[in-house]
C-alpha cells in the first residue's frame, strides 16, 4: 500500500513511501496494532499538509476508533494541541467520562512528559506508539517513562515500535524539508 504525501508548499516535490506491505491473501485484521496505527499514520499525514509536526493518534474503545488527533499547535496557537492531547478530550467527550480505564491509544511518535501525563491521569488502559522520540519521549523509549512511574496513581501498558520505520520517515521527511527550507530563507537573506 502506497501513501500519498502532497506537497507541504509549492515547489517541493510529492513523496510515496511504502507501508507495512500487506499480501493479497492476508486479510486486514481490522483489531491489530498495524491497523490502528495505520489510523494514526492516517492523521499525522493531516497534520503534515497543515505544516504541523506530523503526529498522530487514535484512541479505541472495545474495537472501535472513538477519537482521533493530530498536532496542531501552528494553526492554533496553542503549544498543548499536540495529537494525544486533542484526541484524549475527544475520546472523554464520546465516552461521557473524563477515566478513560477501558481505551487504548495508538500515537505516531513516543508521548512528550505533558502528554504522558494527560495519559497517566485519563487511566488509558495501554499506550502503543511508533517511533521512540530519545530527546524528550516519555513512554519508556526515550529519557523517562512516566506512564509506568510507580509513584503515580495509574500505569499504562506500553507497547512501542509498531510500523516505527514508517512513523519515523515521515517525521525525518517533515524536519529535512523544515531544514531547507530555513537554509533557503537565509541564503536568500544574505543576498
Amino acid at each position: 500500500m502506497f501513501i500519498h504525501c502532497p506537497p507541504a508548499s509549492p515547489g517541493i516535490a510529492n513523496y510515496h513511501f511504502s507501508m507495512t506491505d500487506l499480501s493479497e491473501e492476508s486479510p486486514i485484521d481490522l483489531h491489530s496494532d498495524s491497523y490502528f496505527m495505520q489510523r494514526a499514520l492516517d492523521e499525522a499525514l493531516r497534520a503534515n499538509q497543515g505544516g504541523e509536526v506530523p503526529v498522530g493518534a487514535v484512541i479505541v474503545n472495545e474495537g472501535t476508533i472513538i477519537a482521533r488527533g493530530h498536532n496542531q499547535v501552528e494553526m492554533l496557537k496553542d503549544a498543548t494541541a499536540h495529537a494525544e492531547m486533542l484526541s484524549l478530550t475527544a475520546a472523554q467527550e464520546a465516552i461521557g467520562d473524563w477515566r478513560l480505564t477501558d481505551c487504548d491509544l495508538y500515537v505516531t511518535k513516543e508521548p512528550c512528559p505533558m502528554c504522558a501525563g494527560a495519559i497517566v491521569h485519563c487511566r488509558i488502559r495501554r499506550v502503543i506508539f511508533g517511533c521512540p522520540s530519545p530527546k524528550d519521549g516519555a513512554a519508556g523509549g526515550g529519557f523517562v517513562n512516566l506512564l509506568q512511574q510507580p509513584s503515580l496513581n495509574h500505569s499504562c501498558d506500553i507497547s512501542q515500535g509498531v510500523l516505527a520505520e514508517d512513523c519515523a520517515a515521515l517525521l525525518r521527511r517533515f524536519f529535512k524539508e523544515a531544514r531547507d527550507k530555513s537554509k533557503e530563507a537565509n541564503g536568500l537573506q544574505a543576498q
